[in-house]
């Protein structure tokens, strides 16, 4: 069997998106495969994905990264989870965390037991049995894998960075790996007349780059995937109207640094204020509308816990996604390939999974169908999950003070969706779905947080006795704080381990 293989990838735009994409190709097929990255210095980055989900281990760990080493590099911080305030009403908050709430006990999951207490009279709290709430709530942290001897498991938890630094340390990472980068603009690209592929690209300059492969992380004009191969973009706006974004970074006001992201819920989008050690990452998202530009960002600037750093400016999107993700022989990865905004920092995460499924499905010359298909299939459906995650934050609201916030909560959600919310609302259950990024403990809390309570619970949490019930609970309640007492405060363990090595 004489099998054509691909001998050159191209990745058109750097970003996180591209030297994500050539550090985890260089590391995975760098010895089979002539990686080269093309980008201009005269085209800026959008560079506010700087928070991130659990996930992101995984690809540091397969690339080899040391994790102290790469916080220290890119001023980052540690994050345990999103406190979501205002989402539900005015004056109220939540936290959504990453780590596991409770313990399971006879295959029935922790939460039908407190929802049989709660029904009973007790009126302790869900998150009182969440390891992560107890140390944010403390400003604490350590990675904790387990709880002691108890089997509770320890804390979940991803990262926040400088999103230029990341750029940055990804960059060094390929190049030391044989990625060539090349400076230049892009005016033109090839077609091959016969089967429509893309065979290279043209430069400003009169430089021609040809390859076998090519992935486009050129951002929202999708250069590759839209304007030459006219893929079609599916728009989501009916769902998610939010169209604008305004980022400013401001100086650093409290201490010790908070180890969550805060998303702050405004009159017509939300606001997120993510801490770093050298700075304090901020933005107001919102629908144009029902708000003007000018008032937005003087709601973001008048909500600035420091100083801003920087002139705060405009970012304008179309919440939506690729109909296609890999055309041809091109693969379309971070903003060329869809956008959902950064409301539970799932950005970073779909560049990661679009890379690890292209290696997974990474073909020959030939480029089959099937596996363009596969993986078309596997993120639409990835896509789409996190879409029905983030509507679910804005439908399940009770504000009543914009009308934004009625607009969004009258809304007809997608099928999928309204499917989830119904099995929850009936007795508490939930099953994870195919290619469903956020686990079960997600959906609970949020939808817990934005006010959905359950009519019923699992009929097997009636079998424990009352007293057992009672003890259970009380003893999961000591266990996690006893463990959050003893982690040192967010800010020390970042002082002693992984202290800021650039200024920016």
């Amino acid at each position: 069997m004489k099998t054509s293989r691909i001998k050159s990838a191209l990745i058109v735009g750097g970003g996180t998106s591209g030297w994500m994409a050539a550090a985890a190709l260089s590391r995975f097929l760098g010895t089979t495969l002539d990686i080269k990255l093309v980008e201009s210095e005269q085209i800026g980055t959008v560079g506010v994905g700087e928070a991130t989900i659990p996930q992101i281990k995984h690809l540091n760990s397969a690339l080899g990264i040391d994790e102290r080493d790469f916080v220290a590099r890119t001023n980052g911080s540690f994050k345990l989870g999103i406190e979501f305030i205002n989402w539900r009403r005015q004056g109220e908050a939540y936290l959504h965390n990453f780590g596991s709430i409770g313990l399971n006990l006879q295959q029935v999951p922790f939460h039908h037991y407190w929802l049989r207490a709660r029904a009973e009279g007790s009126s302790e709290s869900l998150w009182d049995y969440c390891l992560n709430t107890a140390a944010a709530r403390q400003m604490r942290f350590s990675p904790l894998e387990k709880v002691g001897n108890s089997p509770l498991s320890g804390v979940a938890y991803a990262y926040h960075f400088d999103a230029t630094l990341y750029g940055q340390f990804l960059r060094a990472y390929a190049e030391q790996r044989g990625v060539t980068r090349i400076e230049g603009l892009i005016e033109s690209t090839d077609m091959d007349p016969e089967n429509g592929n893309v065979t290279a690209v043209r430069l400003k300059d009169g430089r021609t780059l040809a390859a076998d492969l090519f992935i486009d992380c050129s951002g929202f004009r999708g250069l590759l995937i839209e304007q030459a191969l006219g893929t079609g973009y599916e728009d989501w706006t009916r769902w998610l109207p939010c169209d604008r974004a305004i980022p400013v970074p401001s100086s650093n006001a409290t201490a010790p640094i908070r180890p969550y992201t805060q998303s702050i819920a405004h009159s017509a989008g939300w606001q997120w204020r993510i801490p770093l050690q050298h700075r304090t990452g901020n933005g107001h998202v919102f629908s144009s509308a029902h708000v003007s530009e000018a008032d937005a960002t003087d709601t973001l600037m008048a909500n600035l816990e420091g100083e801003a750093l920087a002139e705060p400016r405009v970012i304008r999107f179309v919440t939506g996604r690729r109909k296609q993700f890999w055309n041809r022989n091109v693969v379309a990865l971070g903003l060329s390939a869809g956008f959902l905004e950064p409301l539970e920092s799932t950005s970073i995460h779909l560049v990661q999974s679009g890379i690890s499924r292209l290696i997974a499905l990474f073909p020959d010359g030939d480029f089959a169908a099937a596996d363009q298909d596969e993986y078309n299939r596997q993120m639409a459906l990835e896509y789409e999950r996190v879409r029905d995650f983030i509507i679910l934050h804005y439908h399940l609201n009770e504000r009543t003070d914009s009308d934004f916030w009625q607009d969004c909560a009258a809304m007809s959600v997608p099928d999928t969706l309204a499917a989830k919310l119904d099995l929850f609302r009936a007795n508490g259950r939930l099953y994870h779905r195919e290619e469903d990024l956020f686990t079960d403990s997600s959906w609970l809390q949020v939808m817990l947080g934005q006010g959905v309570m359950p009519r019923g619970y699992h009929p097997m949490a009636d079998v424990l006795p009352a007293d057992q019930l009672h003890d259970f609970l009380a003893n999961i309640g000591k266990i996690v704080g006893q463990a959050a007492a003893t982690m040192p405060t967010h800010s020390e363990f970042l002082a002693r381990h992984c202290p800021a090595a650039m200024d920016a």
